[in-house]
Order: C-alpha cells, then sequence, then structure tokens
C-alpha cells in the first residue's frame, strides 16, 4: 500500500526559535496519526505547515492526489491549494468559529463547501446539508438556524459537517474537543471515531489531551521544542513509553 501522506524533513523557524524541525513520516490511507506535547512543542505548527496554512523553511508535504499521482503541496499553486483543501483536504480549528461562516444558516456552511466543488441544484445541496446535520446529530429543523443559535458543542459538530460533506481523504484536526465540556467531548470523540471508520478517513489529530489519542489516534508522535522525541503504535507508546520526556506525559495524566 502506498503512504496517502509523505512528511519529510518539515522545518518551520520562528527567527532563532525552533517552531518545528526534521520533521519526517508517513500516513496510509484509513491512518489516523496522533500529535500530542505541551504547549510551545511544536504541534501546531506543524499542523500549519502540513495543511499548508504556515510556510516553512524546507522539507516536503507529498499527498497522493487523485487525478495525478504524488505531488508536493508546498510547490503548488495557491488555486490548486485551495481546491485541494475544498475537496480531499479538510481542517476541523480547536474553535468552531474559525471554520465557520457565523452570519450563514447550518445548511449554508455546509452548502458553501459543496457549491465550492461545482454543487449547483439548491434541492440537491439542501437535501445534503440536512443528511449531514442528521449525520452529526444535529435536528433538521436547525438546518436555517445561524451557528450562532448553537451551543459549543453543537457549533462544532457543525463544523465538522461542513468539513467532511465534500468527501475528504485527509483530515487535519487542532484540538477538535478543546474547550468543551468533559460530557461534550465524550459525545464528540464518538460521532468522530464512527466518522472516521464509516468514510475510511485518514487523519491527523493535535492535542494535549492522550485520552483523545487513545481513542482516536492508531500512531501516535510526540514532539517536545519542536522535535519529534518518540513515535509509535498508540497503545504502545502510552503504555510503555521510552523518552523521559514521553513518561512525563503520562504519568502526569495519571495522576491527574
Amino acid at each position: 500500500m502506498h503512504p496517502l501522506l509523505q512528511v519529510n524533513n518539515i522545518r518551520k523557524m520562528y527567527g532563532a526559535r525552533i517552531g518545528c524541525t526534521d520533521v519526517s513520516f508517513d500516513l496510509f490511507p484509513g491512518e489516523v496519526m496522533g500529535i500530542v506535547g505541551e504547549s510551545g512543542s511544536g504541534k501546531s505548527t506543524l499542523l500549519n505547515c502540513l495543511a499548508g496554512h504556515l510556510d516553512t523553511d524546507g522539507g516536503e508535504v507529498i499527498f497522493d492526489t487523485r487525478d495525478r499521482g504524488p505531488v508536493d503541496t508546498l510547490t503548488m499553486s495557491e488555486p490548486e491549494r485551495r481546491m485541494l483543501g475544498r475537496t480531499d483536504w479538510a481542517f476541523v480549528h480547536q474553535h468552531a468559529r474559525d471554520g465557520l461562516r457565523m452570519s450563514v444558516s447550518a445548511g449554508g456552511n455546509i452548502g458553501e463547501r459543496l457549491m465550492a466543488v461545482g454543487g449547483r441544484h439548491y434541492g440537491d445541496i439542501r437535501a445534503s446539508a440536512v443528511d449531514w446535520l442528521d449525520r452529526v446529530e444535529i435536528e433538521e429543523n436547525r438546518v436555517d438556524d445561524r451557528p450562532s443559535a448553537f451551543s459549543g458543542g453543537m457549533q462544532q459538530r457543525l463544523q465538522i459537517a461542513r468539513n467532511l460533506v465534500t468527501g475528504p481523504r485527509l483530515v487535519f484536526m487542532d484540538e477538535p474537543t478543546g474547550g468543551l465540556d468533559v460530557s461534550v467531548q465524550a459525545r464528540l470523540l464518538d460521532l468522530l471515531r464512527g466518522l472516521v471508520r464509516e468514510m475510511g478517513l485518514s487523519a491527523i489529530i493535535v492535542t494535549h489531551d492522550l485520552a483523545v489519542v487513545r481513542l482516536l489516534a492508531d500512531r501516535l508522535m510526540v514532539m517536545k521544542s519542536g522535535h519529534v522525541v518518540e513515535t509509535g503504535l498508540t497503545d504502545q507508546v502510552l503504555d510503555d513509553p521510552q523518552h523521559a520526556y514521553t513518561q512525563l506525559l503520562v504519568s502526569s495524566v495519571l495522576q491527574v
């Protein structure tokens, strides 16, 4: 099986400070990679470099496109990368408001992404929007409500629907459960796990919450000061951490 994504020696500097450096890994179709580390470890910098939201200072991000095969997305033109971000890629922000149009209805938020890839028939677009609201456990009668009328958990589920409606193959998630109440987090994680399996999604999830990666991620990468210090199967890393920093991360959770 060929990798869906090949990351080679990604590096990002902020002046003299390291954002991330020498990060390499392969991600295979249907695989979920978790990236953990404390604040300032470089995990969000890495995610934003991979997703094309930040310019890098070196490296390659090679994605196996449907039509052209493996392409370094860092060398793509801006229109090409934008289209990739509407079709095969998706990005779920920590704060749903960053990934939604708050002045547009719930149905309109989902429909916009369909229209961006050529959807034109109003009835079909609305039907898809209603279907996706149902899939993320939002009632059909909320289709014309604006996101500002929704709770935080509902806004996050709406952002997920907006992202997944075009059937992407790779989803980037930045602290998808951050800032939500514990009970709301559990419901969202359950939903995400079901959608990832059902759609055969590949995903890269950045989080500081080890419970999130335990539930969602097949493999785990631990970052500290911009460097990857440990990587492996999720259960293996969490149950038998080898690096002193990973041991500290895991033990701090166990002590809470």
